[in-house]
Formats: structure tokens, sequence, C-alpha cells
């Protein structure tokens, strides 16, 4: 298949990478789902934005966690056309030192993190495999890389997400489908606001922090045909830090 329209859903969208992500996806061509969780007016902001720029987009409120409430939304949104770009983007932190990290803190990240990837891409996968052509994305870390104090539980979401990347490559390779794993570094959005500049220059060979568009630039090019022979492998998009 070409370049033409098809259907994009990026989970965790209405935030700093999600949303530029959206864009990008809009921007080459595509029929592109903002979803959310808890701040459908931010999804429906980036919406109004990628409209206002000749793109199409729509918004989708949905908690990845809940494994039946997910299903019954991707139904309804596979209904007409199946997802052929997905982008699993959503994540949280809940970072403490390990020693003093409860459950609650442990399970609330691994379960956006990894349980939100089966529960979005299982159902998914079928209609995507039908259509003999597709693109999974996922958002991953380089903390899952290179770890970092105080986010064991990050990283091992993360890390776990590499290693289902690679694996489901395999099983799908055949059908026309590739899937990767993109690990930004410190990428200046405000969920990394509390990286000071001379920190960040410690810590990044190129001293600065990234740009979502960046992000989103290499995840537009494997949503790409022109990524057609990628699969099942992991880029940092970090300054040189990976």
């Amino acid at each position: 298949m070409n370049d033409a329209r098809k259907l994009a859903l990026v989970t965790g969208g209405s935030g700093g990478i999600g949303a530029a992500i959206c864009r990008r996806l809009a921007a080459d061509g595509h029929d592109v789902v903002v979803h959310s969780n808890r701040n459908a007016a931010a999804a429906a902001a980036v919406v109004a934005q990628i409209r206002a720029a000749g793109g199409s987009a729509r918004g989708l409120c949905f908690d990845v966690t809940d494994a039946a409430a997910t299903a019954d939304a991707l139904a309804a949104l596979i209904d007409a056309q199946p997802v052929q770009i997905l982008v699993n983007n959503a994540g949280i932190h809940a970072d403490a030192p390990f020693a003093g990290m409860s459950a609650q803190q442990w399970h609330s990240v691994v379960a956006v993190g990894l349980d939100g990837f089966f529960n979005v891409t299982q159902p998914l996968l079928l209609p995507m495999i039908r259509t003999r052509w597709g693109r999974i994305v996922n958002i991953s870390s380089v903390t899952a890389l290179i770890g970092n104090r105080g986010q064991v539980n990050y990283a091992a979401a993360k890390g776990a997400l590499q290693a289902a990347t690679k694996s489901l490559s395999l099983e799908v390779a055949s059908r026309g489908i590739t899937v990767n794993a993109v690990a930004p570094g410190i990428i200046a959005t405000p969920m990394s606001a509390e990286f000071g500049t001379e920190r960040i220059e410690a810590l990044v060979p190129m001293k600065r922090a990234g740009t979502p568009e960046e992000v989103a630039g290499l995840v537009g090019y494997l949503c790409s045909d022109s990524a057609g022979y990628v699969t099942g492998q992991i880029v940092a998009v970090a300054g040189g830090i990976a």
C-alpha cells in the first residue's frame, strides 16, 4: 500500500510529545484519533489545532488500564475502518527511591505503560493484519536503556515495552506490519520541567533538551511507507545520551 490516508490512533495524544506526534501524522495526511484519559479538553485543543491547519482529527477518551472500557472504545472506533497506525504513547511517572516506593506507585506506572500497551494493541492487531499493512510505534524512554535513580517502576515498564516490541515485530513481520520503539531522552515538555539548564548540559552531550517535534519526526518516518523494512528496532532520540 502507499501513504494514502490511514486511520491513526495516538494514545496519550493530549500531552507534549503525543500532541506533536498527532500533528505530524495529520500533516502526513492521516485521519488522527487523539486519545486522552482525564484531559479531554487538552485533546480537544489538539484536534482543533489539526483541523485549523487543514488536517483530519477527532478525540477519543478512555482509560487504557481498563481493559473492558478500552475494548468498547476501540470496537466503536474500528467499526467502519481498521486502525493501521498505532502509536502507544500513554505513560505516567510516579517517581520515588525504590526502598520507599509504594505498591500503588509501582502498579500505576506499570498499568499505564505496559498493561495499556496490551489493552490497546491486542484488539487492533487482527483487523490491522487483515489489511496487510500496519505501523506500530511504542514510545519508550532512554531511562529503559541506561536507568535512572527514582524510576525503577518507569524503567521496568518501558524496558518491558521494548522487549515486547521486538517479540511482536517477529510475529507480524510477514503481514506487512512493522513494530518499533522510540526512546526519547530529555524532551522540552511540562513533564521534564524539573531539569534545569545546567543539569541538561551536564547530562546531554548535545547540551540541550530535545523538542517534541524531533521525536514526532522520527515517529512520522517509522509510520511511513519509507520505513517498511525497519522493524524490531529501539531508536533513541536523546541528544547522544544513549
